[in-house]
């Protein structure tokens, strides 16, 4: 099930499962997701925005059940960064807290623009299933100007750079995985992790 927080970017999301066979619904509707066997939050926009929607709608709620019982989650771009305590973004706004840390803007630079937008190739520290193995991975495609910088690097499942060493993947516990960039545009690579989190049973 693919969560709809009302912020965009949902059909390339749906179609970049329907390429690998899944048949992924969208819906905004909480009790649908709190059936759901896994959920997706994708979002792109304004972290106050898309806290309020979810909280407003009571699917901050549902999301959260789905979750404490077990069952997978994927967090893409704001989907990751609703995982932490707050964010600066526009001002302070707290987030879901499942994961102590802050988002913050990326400083620019003559080496690092801001936002931080193109290709770039991430670093896992240990095997993930939906992530893949540990050491170098695949390129995937960021858009971002801000990064989740969690309280424990433990939390990090996967680094990128881009003027400062930032989280590119975070997880928590054995079925919350999320990433910054978006796999749904980031063709075969994209793709391949698209169908492991379908197959992923934590």
């Amino acid at each position: 099930m693919i969560v709809d927080p009302g912020l965009g970017n949902l059909r390339s999301v749906q179609k970049g499962f329907e390429q690998v066979g899944v048949d992924a619904r969208v819906s905004a509707d909480p009790d649908l997701v709190r059936g759901a066997d896994r959920v997706v939050l994708p979002g792109v926009g304004a972290f106050g925005d898309c806290m309020e929607t979810l909280r407003r709608t009571g699917l901050a709620d549902a999301v959260r059940e789905v979750v404490d019982a077990g069952r997978p989650y994927l967090g893409i771009c704001l989907g990751l960064q609703v995982l932490l305590d707050d964010s600066e973004e526009f001002g302070r706004h707290d987030g879901l807290g499942w994961i102590p840390g802050s988002v913050v803007k990326f400083q620019a630079s003559p080496d690092a623009k801001v936002p931080h937008m193109g290709w770039n190739r991430i670093r896992r520290p240990a095997d993930h299933p939906v992530l893949g193995p540990e050491g170098l991975g695949e390129h995937y495609y960021f858009v971002h100007s801000y990064y989740a910088e969690p309280a424990d690097s433990g939390a990090v499942a996967a680094w990128c750079d881009h003027g400062v060493e930032f989280a590119a993947a975070v997880t928590r516990g054995a079925n919350v995985v999320a990433v910054q960039f978006h796999p749904e545009k980031s063709q075969a690579d994209g793709l391949r992790l698209l169908e492991r989190f379908s197959r992923w049973a934590p």
